[in-house]
């Protein structure tokens, strides 16, 4: 049976949903970006993901954001969108903005981590087969690399930009000193760094004390802030126990004994607070992280569209007073994992 031809929502752009300037840039990106950490690999149904994929399009979700190592298991996430990709979105690629990363394991070896050039250099070209695109429009240095000289880094993703298999660069939880000289070695070279990924959320709000968001800003780059639901502590997800498939029984970045009594406490308390303007406490956390200062996109994952029409909504619901945001943030300051 020969499928459909795919037809795109036509009104996917008449939804009211916001495009945020990414820094100084002509880049705009819908308030959520498509996350591929978990959900995507060799391990998800391969008419789940297009159905996702789909579902996101169709709303006028058009930044989709990879890495090299995602899955489980490494690659298979990227091979999962080359293929939808390649069956429902090709003739709508210059609509799309697709980001990918490399700078954690991948392959076996000293030249399979980090932030050498042949890593970097390898990497995109594989990345690039397993996605079926011909370029990028952002590539990340995924993390700050301490060993390799941050020149050799940074060249790199000059080069790979000059190559024309990425039209922007990005880099993704690099320290705030290491940060700057990014900024300015990226700059100098005609390449600016024009976006900035790293973990922001009620709970974590470690870009705001070490002053990266500011320098973030001040350099004129897009934030794009991930793990905005704490590994799924600031949903509902812990209010009744651990759930046998939830990432703390299994062990998947968040442990059993982070899940504590006082902690579901505190957790309680911003779920009736949630409920009392009307949101799940899900969509309260996106909506908190959305309404901070000098952020741009917000990366979401999900394993259904029900959880990606979730997230959703927590885009018509962005302000708080004052009084609000003390209020919730007194609470999510004294939760700690």
């Amino acid at each position: 049976m020969i499928e459909p031809i795919y037809q795109p929502e036509p009104t996917r752009y008449d939804s009211g949903m916001e495009y945020r300037r990414c820094g100084r840039s002509g880049i705009l990106l819908h308030d959520l970006s498509l996350g591929f950490w978990h959900n995507f690999g060799e391990t998800a149904p391969l008419e789940r993901s297009k159905e996702i994929m789909r579902f996101a399009f169709d709303r006028g979700i058009t930044s989709f954001d990879l890495a090299n190592n995602y899955g489980p298991g490494y690659g298979t996430a990227e091979e999962t969108f080359g293929y939808v990709f390649d069956k429902s979105f090709r003739a709508y690629r210059d609509e799309m903005f697709v980001a990918s990363k490399a700078g954690y394991d991948m392959w076996p070896g000293p030249y399979g981590n980090w932030g050498s050039r042949k890593y970097l250099m390898a990497s995109i070209d594989q990345s690039l087969k397993r996605t079926r695109l011909d370029y990028f429009d952002v590539f990340y240095s995924h993390r700050f690399d301490p060993e390799t000289p941050l020149e050799e880094t940074l060249q790199a993703l000059v080069d790979i930009v000059r190559s024309g298999k990425a039209l922007y660069v990005g880099i993704s939880r690099w320290p705030l000193e290491a940060a700057g000289f990014a900024f300015e070695y990226l700059r100098a070279r005609d390449t600016p760094c024009l976006l900035f990924q790293d973990r922001l959320n009620l709970i974590d709000r470690r870009v705001e004390a070490d002053g990266v968001l500011d320098c973030v800003r001040k350099n004129g780059s897009g934030f794009i802030a991930f793990s905005p639901l704490a590994q799924g502590v600031l949903t509902n997800r812990y209010l009744d126990g651990i759930p046998a498939d939830s990432r703390a029984r299994q062990g998947r970045f968040l442990k059993e004994s982070q899940i504590s009594d006082d902690l579901i406490a505190l957790v309680g308390k911003l779920d009736g607070f949630a409920r009392r303007r009307g949101q799940s406490l899900a969509q309260m956390s996106l909506s908190w992280v959305l309404a901070h200062p000098g952020v741009t996109s917000v990366i979401v994952g999900c394993s259904s569209t029900a959880q990606l029409a979730d997230s959703l909504q927590a885009v018509s619901s962005k302000s708080f007073d004052s009084d609000e945001l003390r209020e919730i943030e007194e609470i999510a300051s004294r939760i700690t994992l």
